[in-house]
């Protein structure tokens, strides 16, 4: 395959793509032989547009102080601009309050957050004969909190199964999600497959029953337009965790969006300085929400980067992005599909799944093949990418992904497919 950034019309290719590559200036890197960066990675961690890097750098260059302790300008300022990070983060949401957006490190902490809070006490605590529901295409990080929640209250885990096509089998929804249901947790766009799971028809069955719902939109926040404030109640979930570094923001950032209501009544998560009321030596009352989640100084300079970062990618716009993750992944899927011996995991069409693209090359290990393009300048990622119990399901013990994002070009992953052909040259498969 041959291309170009801009030589392919392909319906729904953002226009602007050479100008946005220009945004990140990791993208004019040039590797080790001379090789030109193509970074196909971006599913693991996203890269940063030069405002992120600005915007951070100016921080701690001029304004940089601890945030809601320090009585004089510096500390107003830090202030200002970690709240200011909170009210992009909740306009980005489309969150109903900025109050419910809670800073966590990452998505895994956010998603410990509500597991961990819910097996010590208030009206949604968790025991013995409840039951927790989660799917097989899980994120360890949405896997291992659930498990630890129910080996310490002795509640029951249970999960939906993955058909052979890579999408969630729903025919036992009303079996698994019953009146003994306390929580469903589900990924919104799986990390391995690149399944899109319907959020909507989920957290209505979860919300019949009186369940709280948890969504991992570690995949989604990146491409997908998120309106909370515009979903239905019976359809919005009650939580909402994404990271930083997948929005071509920092790393050491995520968040937790919850209902205001079910966040007053859960009990703090971490003891310290600022999610305090009063403390004597007998007793201590809590902050109200956000603050009680917030234990410590946070990721100050983490979440003005985060506050940057959504408030580019809103400029670009969440539309435009997700027609350009379709519009590459079928390109993407097309390439691969012309690679002897290659299987590709999840979905087939481009439609019902995000950039992220797990495969298998017959006689070649997914560490071998990334090392192999790496060698051309091409960056996937080999492994079970946190998500051991999918590749189980398929029979796979690892698989290599590529994983596009909005400045992904024709031509990129022409390289892609053009540096798997050559590894099936480089093991004699041809």
């Amino acid at each position: 395959m041959t291309g170009a950034p801009g030589q392919l019309a392909l319906p729904g290719l953002l226009s602007d793509l050479e100008v946005i590559r220009k945004d990140f200036p990791i993208l004019e890197r040039t590797l080790a032989g001379g090789q030109p960066l193509v970074y196909l990675d971006s599913a693991n961690t996203s890269q940063k547009p030069q405002i992120v890097i600005d915007t951070m750098v100016d921080h701690l260059e001029r304004h940089n102080a601890n945030i809601a302790r320090a009585m004089h300008q510096l500390g107003a300022e830090s202030t200002e601009a970690f709240e200011e990070g909170r009210d992009k983060v909740a306009a980005f949401l489309g969150a109903p309050s900025r109050d419910e957006v809670i800073f966590t490190k990452n998505a895994s902490e956010a998603i410990n957050l509500v597991a961990n809070t819910l097996a010590w006490s208030g009206p949604f605590q968790v025991g013995p004969g409840d039951e927790i529901v989660i799917t097989e295409m899980e994120h360890h990080s949405n896997i291992v909190p659930w498990q630890l929640l129910t080996e310490r209250t002795g509640a029951t885990l249970k999960w939906f199964g993955v058909t052979d096509d890579g999408q969630l089998d729903l025919s036992n929804i009303d079996e698994l999600i019953t009146e003994r249901t306390k929580v469903v947790s589900f990924t919104w766009v799986s990390n391995m497959l690149g399944t899109i799971n319907p959020v909507a028809a989920i957290t209505r069955r979860a919300h019949e029953v009186g369940a709280l719902v948890v969504v991992d939109a570690a995949q989604a926040a990146p491409v997908l337009p998120i309106n909370l404030a515009g979903m239905a109640p019976e359809e919005r979930p009650d939580f909402v965790a994404f990271t930083g570094h997948k929005v071509v923001g920092p790393t050491g950032i995520g968040v937790l969006w919850g209902r205001g209501d079910v966040l007053a009544q859960l009990p703090p998560f971490l003891g310290g300085g600022e999610m305090i009321a009063t403390v004597t030596m007998a007793k201590s009352t809590y902050a109200g929400i956000p603050h009680r989640f917030e234990a410590g100084t946070p990721p100050i300079v983490e979440a003005v980067g985060l506050g940057a970062a959504v408030e580019y990618l809103g400029h670009v716009g969440l539309d435009r992005i997700h027609a350009h993750e379709q519009a590459i992944t079928g390109y993407a899927l097309a390439g691969l599909r012309t690679i002897p011996g290659l299987t590709i995991l999840g979905p087939a069409d481009a439609a019902a799944r995000g950039g992220a693209i797990s495969f298998e090359l017959e006689g070649v290990h997914p560490h071998d093949i990334a090392q192999v393009l790496d060698s051309r300048g091409v960056a996937v990622r080999a492994g079970h990418h946190c998500a051991k119990p999918a590749h189980q399901r398929f029979g796979v013990q690892a698989s290599t992904r590529m994983s596009s994002y909005l400045y992904t070009t024709p031509a990129e992953i022409d390289a892609l497919v053009d540096g798997l052909e050559y590894t099936r040259s480089y093991f004699k498969l041809v």
